[in-house]
């Protein structure tokens, strides 16, 4: 993993499975807007635009872009102490109008899951 370059006080990012390469599929505009809005998160700060992310608890965000008709979505988690993980970004196709798909749900939580695991390898356990 590279290191990034910090700001006093700025939590480091950490992707989980192909969110990255997932977010800067995105356009362009919605990558612009979202990094805005990660980088909020990693200065403890919240974008006005993030929500709750549905039953994963506290802690976990969603940033929700509309682009050309088009929704774009990335799922993070500020629950840790000393990190952002982003779980998952995605443009919504769901079948079923404005829920969310089950399959990104689920990814969701595996994510969270890895997420919780790797921050406590590399910060040891949270504490609640």
């Amino acid at each position: 993993m590279s290191r990034e370059r910090l700001r006093p006080g700025e939590k480091p990012l950490h992707w989980v499975g192909s969110a990255k390469r997932d977010f800067l599929g995105f356009p362009e505009q919605v990558v612009r807007d979202m990094g805005y809005a990660l980088g909020l998160a990693q200065l403890g700060g919240k974008h006005p635009a993030a929500k709750p992310w549905k039953g994963r608890g506290p802690g976990v965000l969603e940033l929700v872009e509309d682009y050309e008709g088009d929704a774009y979505r990335a799922i993070y988690a500020v629950r840790f102490e000393k990190a952002i993980y982003v779980l998952h970004a995605f443009q919504k196709k769901s079948p079923t109008g404005i829920k969310t798909a089950q399959k990104d749900i689920d990814l969701v939580a595996r994510r969270l899951m890895t997420g919780q695991q790797d921050y406590e390898t590399l910060f040891g356990k949270r504490k609640d």
